[in-house]
């Protein structure tokens, strides 16, 4: 029987902090042998140990196909510092980075830094959508074949092929270009939950992949018709973004997992999103009743593929890797750069607030 439509599946691995990476590899190797689209990994300036986004990169080498997406907050954080770290971490995988942008609104968080008060949910959120908007920029700042290492001349960087990112918004400004290559995927995947009116906003805006969280189909479908509806008011195209709802699951028996693939399929066959963002109760006790309980059963129905059909997390979600801004005819195969020659206005080193310009205030 053909799949209708291809159902995703993401899980959080999050919970009780652990400093061993050993820890988070073990759980993202389950879901990979689930053939999960994408594990997520909570954080928050509270939250005790290594950043989510250092572990990840630390899983990444001990994976080979799940999708990998922290939760990387935009208030605080130099938006230039963000779009690097993304970036770096697609290529660590090899194409499998996504982020899921967040926001600190908590007075306790704005005391570590010192720079400013907590703001409002709705300021932040604007914040974070601009911050989304800017590491776009950046990613796109070298054109795909910017990096020559062309050894006749002498040559690393076809300077011709790096541009400018001036941008300056309510909170920051950052200049550019980027000081890591475009990503493999051109840009990592960008994952916003949704739910909120604020966040909402940022997601049709910038998100590959819109998180909501319903307690019936019905509220699912409304959110996901809105979403779609207001992402093409902005000109984005429906068909490339994935609406997931976000689901708290607490599994204690193989009966569960059965419940919970049927629960799936029946929200599922009601259109009431694009896939399912599993939160586990507990991440050691229910990913593996997921994996071994839940999946089977989803695939013996022909609503989850047995395999991964590409390489990259966008390939997993199926949405295309976006062209970059300034992209221009590629060079072709072993043909040199042109030759250098002198230009009155070229971009120089990433400036942000730890440079000389750009940044915070």
């Amino acid at each position: 029987m053909p799949v209708p439509r291809p159902l995703h599946l993401a899980a959080e691995i999050g919970g009780r902090p652990h400093y061993d990476a050993g820890y988070y590899t073990a759980l993202a190797l389950l879901a990979e042998r689930g053939t999960l689209d994408f594990v997520t990994l909570g954080d928050s300036f509270a939250r005790p140990g290594p950043d989510a986004l250092a572990v990840l990169a630390r899983v990444a080498p001990g994976t080979g196909r799940i999708g990998l997406v922290p939760a990387v907050t935009t208030t605080h954080t130099e938006p230039f510092h963000v779009s690097s770290a993304v970036a770096t971490l697609d290529w660590v995988s090899r194409g499998r980075a996504g982020w899921s942008a967040a926001v600190s609104d908590t007075a306790a968080e704005a005391a570590l830094f010192g720079r400013r008060d907590a703001a409002p949910g709705d300021d932040l959120w604007h914040e974070a959508g601009e911050v989304a908007d800017v590491a776009a920029r950046l990613w796109d700042s070298w054109e795909d074949d910017a990096e020559i290492r062309h050894v006749a001349t002498g040559r690393f960087i076809d300077r011709d092929r790096l541009h400018y990112t001036d941008f300056t918004g309510r909170t920051f400004s950052v200049r550019g270009p980027s000081i890591v290559p475009r990503p493999p995927q051109g840009h990592p995947v960008t994952v916003v939950d949704g739910t909120g009116a604020a966040a909402r906003e940022a997601a049709v805006r910038h998100a590959d992949v819109v998180l909501v969280r319903a307690d019936d189909p019905l509220t699912a479908r409304t959110f996901r018709e809105e979403i779609r509806n207001r992402a093409a008011a902005h000109g984005r195209s429906p068909d490339q973004l994935r609406v997931l709802v976000s689901l708290p699951v607490e599994l204690h028996t193989s009966a569960d997992a059965v419940g919970l693939a049927r629960l799936i399929a029946d929200w599922y066959a009601q259109d009431a999103a694009d896939g399912f963002h599993l939160r586990p109760t507990d991440v050691e006790r229910d990913l593996p009743l997921i994996v071994d309980g839940t999946v089977p059963l989803l695939q013996h129905h022909c609503l989850l593929r047995r395999f991964y059909p590409g390489a990259t997390l966008r390939e997993h979600l199926g949405l295309a890797r976006p062209a970059g801004r300034y992209a221009r005819s590629p060079r072709a195969p072993g043909s040199p750069p042109r030759a250098a020659h002198p230009q009155p206005h070229r971009p120089g080193p990433p400036l942000t607030k730890d440079a000389t310009a750009g940044g915070r205030p």
